[in-house]
């Protein structure tokens, strides 16, 4: 049978009595014969609480140190789950990030993975044991612990898939599939039956919390295929129809995939962005490495870039970071980069917002782009900024547009039709 890989997000793992339910939907699966990996998040809310107790001592934890605590909350959650399995008579072991190992680089807080040594969980599971691991953590070369950021359950179960040669990466969470767009926002909102890689990445990207970014990079990397189910239905499900349910991640070439024929896939938002503005910069060869290159080695992610067109030997630009990275990153610009590039000023905004339309058909539509810039003008929804790729266009409006910009953009592109 087949070797299945199962992240079992945060709700889905939120109380006792749901870990039960986990440990039967597992022993459903293992009892039809397939051998299991499992990857659980900590319960829900407790990397918050870790992280508030560590700000209580110390008001910017040291990195090495805030890993260390972090990490606790998913060994808590595999022992559990463990005793869960064992109590319906399953064979089961869990293990630590660190036990495995899970090999990561020393970017604490947002480490990325190395390598996975994989050879003794292929023995415990050819001894017929479900093994479970924590997601969200690894250990560097020196020893020490590292989380892989937010979200990094997913990519901890992406990258165990890949390393293992899974047939199969099964991520369970709250909801039961990928919507067209956040249905909380637009009831009539579709679950897509099938979405390619290329288009989950970019929705990712762009604010859609169904799947975390790097896990949907590592999926398309290692050509794992890769399933969002719901944890909240029956655990007594069929094997045969759960197996079909959800949203199966794929890819384009995918001679067995029935795509859906809609030009726009989806609507994908992030409200947890910033916008920051250098200005008056020199316009001159080197200056956006001089600007960019302080906030790289800070280790802060930048997104959409804009740079105006040069006007007297100066020009102004434009990016964004995640809101939690905003403080930190204009200090890096006002106490390191102002004084060397000789810019005016820096400025900011934290009340911005990214609305994206994502799909595959904008590489052989045209017109996509203006419809959206016409829908969001009808609106009075001024556009900031606007950024593309291939097969998705985004914008940074005001935050307090974004409800109503992914409302109309869902309806301007008939995405309630099936």
């Amino acid at each position: 049978m087949a070797l299945i890989v199962q992240k079992y997000g945060g709700t889905s793992v939120g109380s006792t009595e749901r870990i039960r339910n986990v440990a039967r939907r597992v022993a459903k699966w293992h009892a039809a014969g397939h051998q299991l990996v499992i990857v659980p998040s900590a319960m829900a809310g407790e990397t918050n609480r870790l992280i508030a107790l560590a700000r209580e001592l110390q008001a910017h934890p040291d990195p090495r140190e805030l890993d260390v605590v972090a990490a606790t909350g998913e060994q808590v959650t595999i022992g559990l789950l463990a005793m869960a399995l064992l109590e319906l008579g399953v064979k089961a072991r869990s293990y630590a990030g660190w036990q495995v190992k899970v090999l990561t680089d020393s970017a604490f807080n947002k480490a990325r993975i190395v390598s996975i040594e994989e050879k003794s969980l292929r023995t415990d599971l050819q001894a017929g044991s479900v093994v479970i691991v924590a997601g969200f953590q690894g250990v560097d070369e020196r020893g020490n612990v590292t989380t892989l950021g937010r979200g990094g359950s997913d990519t901890s179960a992406v990258a165990l898939a890949a390393a293992l040669k899974a047939d199969e990466c099964q991520i369970f969470t709250d909801v039961d599939g990928v919507y067209t767009t956040d249905p909380r926002i637009v009831p009539e909102a579709r679950r897509l039956r099938t979405v390619t890689f290329e288009e989950m990445l970019e929705m990712a990207g762009a604010g859609s919390k169904v799947l975390q970014i790097r896990s949907v990079e590592f999926a398309g990397k290692y050509k794992v295929p890769t399933r969002v189910l719901s944890s909240l239905t029956d655990p007594a499900l069929p094997v045969a129809e759960e197996s079909q349910a959800g949203t199966l991640v794929t890819f384009e070439e995918d001679p067995h995939m029935a795509m859906e024929k809609a030009v726009i896939s989806g609507v994908a938002f992030n409200r947890d962005e910033a916008k920051i503005t250098v200005h008056d910069v020199p316009d001159r060869p080197g200056v956006a490495y001089a600007i960019l290159g302080p906030i790289a080695e800070a280790n802060i992610d930048v997104d959409v870039i804009v740079q105006n067109v040069g006007h007297d030997g100066m020009t102004d630009m434009t990016f964004t970071v995640h809101r939690t990275d905003y403080a930190r990153a204009v200090k890096i610009l006002k106490g390191q980069v102002q004084p060397h590039v000789k810019c005016r000023d820096v400025t900011g905004d934290e009340k911005i917002a990214k609305v994206s339309i994502v799909g595959m058909g904008m590489r052989s539509h045209a017109g996509i782009a203006a419809q959206m810039f016409r829908t969001l003008a009808e609106e009075g929804i001024n556009i900031q900024m606007i950024s593309t790729s291939e097969i998705k266009i985004t914008v940074v409006i005001e935050e307090k547009y974004t409800e109503l910009a992914v409302r109309v953009l869902h309806k301007a592109f008939e995405l309630d039709q099936a």
